[in-house]
């Protein structure tokens, strides 16, 4: 098997899309946290994941843990109410029936999930405890855990407890089928619970031990061995889940597929270019940012339907004369005749993006209209890069925000949304620090979008005769409060030595001075 090694912001990526997709729900953000377990805050919309080093198996089993524990999650997003906390008895046994209702609804959506789910059950038991590692009243709802969930217990108990938690389960199991019949929900669910604890004889609330994998993470078990596992569950499933070969679901075909694609996409990136940090840019780093803040879907819809004509590569186009005539047009006093004119952008374009102090009042809205300018840029498939500098701890920084060799996604959103804009406008140090890029790349234009006169006029001037040897076209974008102050800020860029100064005065009109700009070039 293949070493799988994908650096957590692809893991984002891929979990953002995957989680949203299922859930059906867009705002839902995700993070990896090596601190707890595996859990979704409702409230929060957000799903935090063990990472894949703290799973058991090889690299393929742990992905397709990874997976199915985030379909699990999405179904909770979906179908759950509420989710309490498992650190005492009552929370941990609600959501241990919850798993199994959202399961059940899940595989009525989702029909190809239940191999995974079985193979993901055979891991989910090899990661509990032995019931003598549990003392005291935990064992008992331990032991409740694994015979609702697997059918089966590891390990030993008094035979008047066993008799306790096979009634408690099967109670639990006849709760929850209720429940999916009559279409109740968690508040149903959780009126069931004290129940359950009464059967169990404990209280609820009793602190249970903290639910994370208890074998080593890491360790990678037999064929033989997982084999044994996926029988067992194979075979307390079957009323659920009906015959299935274990064989075959040790094999995960479907799967491999995907996480083949995954792999090799993730070698291409990696032998993409110098990296970052070499060349004096940095790449943000991935946290906990909800990229759908700045997604402004009316403004970015708006932009698409308006340049749609740029993405099939036709406009028509109204002209004195020609062969097709166009009887309204004539009557409504307009040229009479109409033809195809190619619309298409075949100019490579290097973005950079101001976030100094001064647009901090209005960097929500200034992100939302650069992002929308992004998007249009990748439903055009023009060839695009975006940087962005501010300072950080007194020094000015270069951030890549999407190199030109990758496609626009959530990663290159989460990685402008965190963006916080302080310090001056140093363009000319910025300049430097993009220098051997540009130089590389050679794009046709080099776009600056700015809303403060450079704090260095001298050297931005030098720095721009430098960039136009290479050949590329200096544009400059000047952002205002006003018409008059975008205005004196473009002119004052003029002469700086840019071939071409815009201004800019509501920032919602940014993607279509850009976009303008680029059918001209």
């Amino acid at each position: 098997m293949q070493s799988f090694q994908l650096r957590n912001e692809t893991l984002v990526e891929i979990a953002t899309f995957l989680v949203r997709r299922w859930s059906q729900k867009e705002n839902i953000i995700v993070e990896f946290s090596d601190k707890v377990e595996t859990r979704t805050r409702l409230k929060e919309n957000k799903v935090i994941l063990a990472p894949l080093e703290k799973r058991i198996g090889d690299d393929f089993q742990k992905y397709r843990q990874f997976r199915t524990s985030l379909w699990y999650e999405a179904m909770r997003i979906k179908f759950c109410k509420k989710i309490l906390s498992n650190d005492h008895a009552f929370g941990f046994i609600l959501n241990t029936m919850e798993t199994r209702r959202v399961e059940q609804l899940g595989r009525r959506i989702w029909k190809g999930m239940d191999e995974e789910i079985i193979f993901n059950y055979s891991f989910m038991l090899v990661g509990r405890p032995q019931l003598s590692t549990v003392y005291g009243k935990a064992r008992i709802v331990e032991a409740f855990y694994q015979y609702f969930m697997f059918g089966a217990i590891k390990g030993e108990i008094q035979s008047s407890s066993f008799e306790r938690i096979k009634k408690a389960s099967l109670f639990a199991k006849k709760v929850v089928d209720e429940a999916i019949e009559k279409n109740y929900d968690t508040d149903w669910l959780e009126k069931k619970v004290s129940e359950i604890i009464k059967i169990l004889d404990i209280d609820s609330l009793l602190t249970i031990p903290v639910s994370l994998p208890f074998m080593k993470a890491g360790i990678a078990m037999s064929e033989e061995e997982l084999l044994k596992f996926l029988s067992v569950v194979s075979r307390n499933k079957e009323g659920d889940f009906g015959k299935t070969d274990p064989n075959a679901i040790l094999s995960g075909d479907n799967i491999y597929k995907e996480y083949k694609v995954l792999l090799d996409e993730n070698k291409k990136t990696d032998n993409k270019g110098l990296a970052p940090e070499a060349i004096g840019v940095k790449i943000p780093e991935t946290k906990n940012v909800d990229e759908t803040t700045i997604y402004d879907l009316s403004l970015i819809n708006n932009l698409k339907t308006k340049f749609k004509e740029w993405k099939s590569g036709w406009k028509e186009q109204h002209v004195r004369s020609g062969e097709e005539f166009d009887e309204e047009s004539f009557i409504e006093g307009h040229e009479p005749f109409f033809t195809d004119v190619k619309k298409s952008i075949k100019t490579r374009i290097v973005i950079l993006l101001d976030h100094s102090s001064s647009i901090a009042s209005d960097a929500l809205e200034y992100k939302k209209a650069t992002l929308a300018l992004c998007e249009v840029l990748a439903f055009l498939k023009v060839k695009f890069a975006v940087y962005a500098f501010s300072t950080e701890n007194r020094s000015v920084v270069c951030w890549q925000i999407k190199p030109d060799n990758v496609k626009w996604n959530y990663v290159s959103a989460k990685r402008l949304a965190q963006i916080v804009a302080n310090g001056s406008t140093p363009l000319a140090e910025v300049y430097d620090k993009m220098f051997p890029i540009l130089q590389s790349k050679r794009p046709d234009v080099f776009l600056t979008l700015t809303d403060g006169e450079p704090s260095d006029p001298n050297a931005v001037r030098t720095m721009t005769k430098s960039l136009k040897r290479l050949g590329i076209k200096m544009v400059a974008l000047g952002l205002g409060q006003n018409t008059v102050r975008a205005t004196t800020i473009a002119n004052n860029l003029r002469h700086l030595g840019y071939e071409k100064t815009l201004a800019v005065s509501r920032l919602n009109d940014i993607p279509n001075k850009v976009l303008s700009m680029l059918e001209q070039s």
